[in-house]
């Protein structure tokens, strides 16, 4: 085996460890002695990766990719409802990459913020591409440019991530973050577009 390929195998078997111990502790939870007790000695584990934050930005690289991937292949056009039933697929099949996926927007280290929004640009570009495909399949209103209604969404998308890492969820268990934001991440999509209001029947 060519010392290349001996590296690459080490270092999958690193990250298959590390994403078992990040994906069911969180970054705060996770301990690299328990990364190491999958039978990887701690200095193999240092050779490869700096420290726990190198590892942890690894292994949530290597989950946007995965997310990303797996909703390229889906084929979802501009059909809304077929990305959310992708997405929850794709979190019913990846346990592991979801507890990473969701620690990112409800929870980051403070100090990787930079690191993780870099990492995902490549997943939030798709989520960019399927509202723009949306609009070019819509009627914008009068006086609404397509470059105000794709900063609009960039916005909201914003604020409703950050309203699930406030202290209005303080109180709410991780896995019942996870389900109040994604079903209601379709509610608000559907109501960015089309509105909460029928215009013309003012009480």
């Amino acid at each position: 085996m060519k010392k290349e390929e001996k590296t690459e195998r080490t270092k999958q078997k690193i990250l298959a460890a590390a994403m078992e111990e990040f994906g069911t502790n969180g970054y705060a939870g996770a301990s690299l002695n328990n990364i190491c007790s999958a039978g990887i000695p701690k200095g193999l584990l240092y050779h490869n990766f700096k420290n726990k934050d190198a590892i942890y930005l690894a292994c949530v690289g290597q989950c946007f990719s995965t997310l990303t991937e797996y909703l390229r292949a889906a084929d979802i056009g501009s059909d809304l409802q077929k990305y959310m039933d992708a997405r929850l697929r794709f979190f019913h099949e990846h346990e592991q990459e979801t507890r990473l996926f969701f620690e990112t927007i409800f929870q980051p280290p403070e100090a990787l913020c930079d690191q993780l929004t870099d990492l995902r640009q490549e997943f939030d570009q798709l989520n960019a591409e399927l509202y723009q495909k949306i609009l070019d399949s819509l009627k914008l209103r009068q006086g609404v440019t397509r470059e105000e209604a794709m900063a609009y969404f960039a916005i909201m998308q914003n604020m409703f991530n950050g309203y699930f890492s406030s202290p209005a969820c303080r109180n709410m268990s991780f896995s019942d973050r996870m389900t109040a934001h994604e079903t209601n991440l379709t509610k608000l999509l559907d109501f960015m577009l089309y509105g909460i209001v029928e215009r013309g029947n003012e009480k």
